[in-house]
């Protein structure tokens, strides 16, 4: 026998077991489906890309016509923002026409502008009718500038549809929900921005929508009065942000942990039947910071994390007996946003010294200070010899520091030298002398005008770097070195 020849091994016998466990094999592993492949694939696509793979394979538009997610805005069309409008609809008209519009989860559609659009509500109508289907879970209208306002149809949430959706945003249109409206079994979120809506009719569409965890309401101008039940026992998070009209908000919602509020007037009213669950806070409206202090801790005793933001404030911070016992992570924005900084009053940054006093569990502070107005000499360190200080306070939490658009205000400098004393377990201080801009101002304006934020080194070089203990960490941000000619910037990069 020749030897170059290989031995099979085993024997006949043993060779049939062996081919027959391998057709066992084979046959176990399940035969996939054509269609289910294809699916598979074009689902992976973008929108676009399986819009045009439909077009030119009969597979794709099997796949397409059950395509799950369903997202049209003027990128994903292709179009030009000079383009018309009536192109794009005219081109999701034709991408939906060859959609059976079953097995759809996900329908969003975002246009920035349909005011060329001479029959709006026909082309609205006719998508929602082919993609709001039994099965649809996330149904997203977000259609901006319209020649007349369209109203949302409610008569499409029929049973199979409002026991699917879990997720609804709509945006810039009318919802009018009638008071036979079934149960919404399944919502978990709405988002509501910029839509007619009065507080009836809301109420009226919280009233069946029991599994609600999470309610967002921006720019609704017809509610006046937000009313949440008690039967809301899921709605663990709220955000009101710009209703101008809303007087008063008041939830009877047990399980409320999150609470979030933006007011230009900051004249709503809260009526929060159970607080102790409330766990979050985000407050913005002038003299946020003076209210946070003299009325959340006894109404929200167990916040953990206190967001405030501030436009104008009362000048300084009072000191009082009440305490955030549980509070640890807090966050001061005071920013005018009116270009009024120069007219304001100066802020005594000092005073907030009586948060830290009010707040022994707390572990990371953040403040965004407002650009340093130089016309109050006596809020800069330019005359300033002695730096103000407080009775010593042991702060063992306090582990982050971090002040955006650090300056030269000697109320800044005052709070940063105050925590490097008294905050025994502080690990990072982080102070940013730019002030709004993360590029090179050079690049933006053609020249450099960071002469705040010159003045904001020479304050921390002056008064703080030699006052960091070795155990704290000290980042300061610095202005581009390209303005400036030293220095790294870790914005910039460069």
């Amino acid at each position: 026998m020749d030897s170059s020849v290989p031995k099979r091994e085993g024997s006949p016998c043993q060779q049939g077991v062996d081919s027959q466990a391998a057709k066992v094999t084979r046959h176990s592993i399940p035969e996939l489906p054509e269609v289910y492949i294809f699916g598979h694939i074009h689902c992976l696509m973008t929108m676009r890309e399986a819009a045009r793979a439909a077009c030119v394979s009969r597979a794709f538009l099997r796949s397409w016509r059950g395509r799950p997610n369903l997202i049209f805005n003027e990128d994903m069309i292709g179009l030009k923002t000079s383009a018309c409008r009536v192109n794009f609809c005219r081109e999701i008209d034709t991408i939906l026409r060859n959609h059976s519009g079953i097995g759809v989860k996900i329908f969003k559609l975002v246009c920035r502008r349909m005011c060329e659009v001479d029959d709006t509500s026909r082309y609205l109508d006719s998508w929602l009718q082919v993609a709001v289907k039994p099965g649809i879970e996330e149904p997203t209208l977000m259609v901006c500038h319209t020649k007349t306002e369209y109203n949302f149809p409610c008569s499409l949430l029929s049973d199979g549809i409002r026991n699917s959706i879990r997720y609804l945003k709509l945006r810039c249109c009318g919802l009018h929900p009638a008071p036979e409206l079934g149960p919404l079994r399944s919502v978990t979120s709405l988002c509501l921005r910029i839509v007619s809506i009065n507080g009836d009719e809301l109420e009226c569409l919280l009233s069946n929508s029991l599994a609600l965890e999470q309610l967002e309401l921006i720019f609704c101008s017809d509610i006046i009065r937000l009313k949440i039940s008690c039967a809301l026992q899921q709605l663990t998070s709220l955000r009101v942000c710009l209703c101008c009209n809303l007087t008063a908000i008041e939830s009877k919602a047990p399980n409320l942990s999150s609470l979030g509020t933006v007011s230009k007037r900051g004249n709503t009213n809260f009526s929060l039947g159970e607080t102790l669950q409330m766990k979050k806070m985000d407050v913005d409206c002038p003299n946020a910071v003076h209210y946070a202090l003299t009325e959340l801790p006894s109404i929200m005793p167990n916040l953990e994390t206190l967001v405030i933001g501030s436009p104008t404030e009362v000048p300084n911070t009072p000191m009082l007996p009440t305490k955030f016992l549980y509070l640890k992570h807090l966050t001061v924005h005071l920013i005018s946003t009116s270009g009024m900084a120069p007219f304001l009053p100066p802020y005594d940054y000092f005073s907030l010294v009586s948060f830290l006093d009010a707040s022994p569990s707390l572990e990371t502070l953040m403040l965004n200070a407002t650009p340093c107005r130089m016309k109050h000499e006596n809020s800069t360190l330019a005359d300033a010899s002695h730096l103000r200080h407080m009775p010593e306070h042991r702060h063992g939490c306090l582990k982050s520091f971090k002040i955006s658009q650090f300056s030269s205000e000697k109320s800044l400098v005052e709070l940063t030298c105050y925590i490097l004393k008294n905050a025994v377990s502080l690990e990072c201080l982080t102070l940013n002398t730019n002030h709004g801009h993360r590029k090179c101002h050079l690049e933006i304006y053609g020249t450099c005008t960071l002469t705040t934020a010159d003045r904001g080194l020479l304050a921390i070089r002056t008064y703080i770097e030699d006052k960091v203990p070795g155990s704290v960490k000290l980042t300061v941000l610095e202005p581009c070195s390209r303005c400036h000619g030293r220095g790294h910037c870790k914005l910039c990069n460069v």
